[in-house]
């Protein structure tokens, strides 16, 4: 009985996390797993006591977080399904990724959060949402570039170069569609990178827009838009899911459901429908996005120097982006005679509404009757539907 006893404890200590950790902390690159989870853990820092997008950052580092903790071969969380053992949990959460479910389905939530009011009241504003994707085109180049003179540190073909492009955008959502679709093996850096500098816009563009202008041109006052009309706004998703589906039918998953979310949001017959789509469905499908992406950032996948670049072409994606969006403010500024303010073309990158605050929250810091918040919106918004037609170009060129 006594041995029964002894052999019982004996393997539970064997097969615990501890003793896995042990072994393998050098031979098995259990050390990298440590490394993950302290990465993990400044993500959750970041999102919890500074604030920066904890929808999104704490089920993504949470899910790096278990990811990364010692488990049992073919018992882990993200195993699929080999002989008797089932699968783990993430492994069929993750479907929704795989399939492309998930991300349009947070862009019909979007959607219904979006207000395109101020774009259709400042048709201009298409300009500088496009000017802001120019980023995501100089990393795609980028990115070829470094497997042209490192063919033996990166492999970044079209489909690679694509994917990490798009996190230039500063979607997450989008970045993590076109991932999946072209470069699935790349998911949990690209994803990381894209929702990391989504937190980071406060941080990322206040220097650039200072940079670019100047102290007078920081303090034009812009005037009030007009008021759009309900059949503007209902008109407005239509229109624009035909023009941008005709010319490019790989958008259709993207700009599909963003402009569906917002219909049912401007019609003022389906507030239940928004309301759901909204709330409840948007953050259950964020939930489990965010987990399912994070477990995705095992040790093996992510700590290499493929990451390293990714994450450096994805910050300076989004940084030219910026700074294309306001010199493009700049020469729109000067051919209207000084009546908009060059800072709202930051707005153009796709973070809806936190590149639009930056723009207000810098505006004021200049004069704080200064009131840029509505103008910023225009810009901010074009920007979202700039990045899924980024998006579906890409997909066009090298989806299957």
């Amino acid at each position: 009985m006594w041995k029964n006893i002894i052999d019982g404890f004996t393997n539970f200590i064997s097969e615990s996390g501890i003793a896995i950790l042990i072994n393998n902390f050098f031979d098995g690159g259990g050390y990298k797993n440590v490394i993950m989870i302290i990465v993990a853990f400044v993500l959750l820092y970041l999102a919890i006591k500074k604030g920066y997008e904890p929808l999104l950052l704490v089920p993504i580092a949470f899910g790096m977080f278990l990811v990364n903790l010692p488990q049992i071969p073919l018992e882990g969380l993200m195993d699929g399904p080999i002989g008797d053992s089932p699968g783990g949990l993430f492994y069929y959460l993750y479907k929704g990724d795989e399939l492309g479910i998930f991300p349009p389905i947070i862009f019909m939530g979007v959607g219904v959060l979006t207000d395109f009011g101020p774009l259709l009241a400042n048709p201009r504003s298409f300009l500088l949402g496009a000017a802001a994707q120019f980023g995501i085109f100089l990393a795609f180049f980028g990115a070829l570039f470094l497997t042209s003179i490192a063919p033996d540190l990166f492999q970044f073909a079209g489909p690679e170069a694509s994917a990490i492009a798009i996190i230039g955008g500063a979607d997450g959502p989008t970045a993590i569609y076109v991932a999946v679709k072209l470069a699935p093996h790349l998911l949990g850096p690209i994803a990381v990178a894209a929702y990391s500098y989504m937190s980071l816009v406060p941080i990322i563009q206040p220097p650039i827009m200072r940079l670019l202008t100047t102290k007078k041109e920081r303090q034009i006052k812009m005037v009030q838009l007009r008021t759009v009309s309900q059949t503007e706004k209902i008109l407005f998703p239509i229109v624009v899911t035909l023009l941008v589906v005709l010319i490019i039918p790989k958008t259709v998953p993207l700009i599909g459901m963003l402009m569906f979310g917002n219909l049912i949001k401007v019609s003022g017959v389906t507030d239940k429908l928004a309301e759901t789509a909204s709330n409840a469905l948007m953050y259950i499908v964020t939930i489990f996005l965010g987990i399912t992406v994070g477990a995705t950032t095992s040790a093996e996948a992510f700590l290499n120097v493929q990451t390293l670049a990714i994450l450096a072409l994805g910050l300076v994606a989004f940084s030219f982006g910026t700074a294309a969006g306001v010199i493009l403010g700049k020469i729109m500024s000067k051919l209207s005679g000084g009546k908009i303010n060059p800072l709202i073309g930051a707005a153009g990158v796709s973070a809806v509404p936190m590149a639009a605050r930056v723009v207000q929250k810098v505006g004021k810091e200049e004069d704080p009757t200064n009131f840029l918040l509505m103008h910023a919106m225009g810009p901010n918004v074009a920007g979202v539907i700039g990045s899924a037609v980024a998006a579906g170009v890409f997909l066009s060129l090298y989806a299957k």
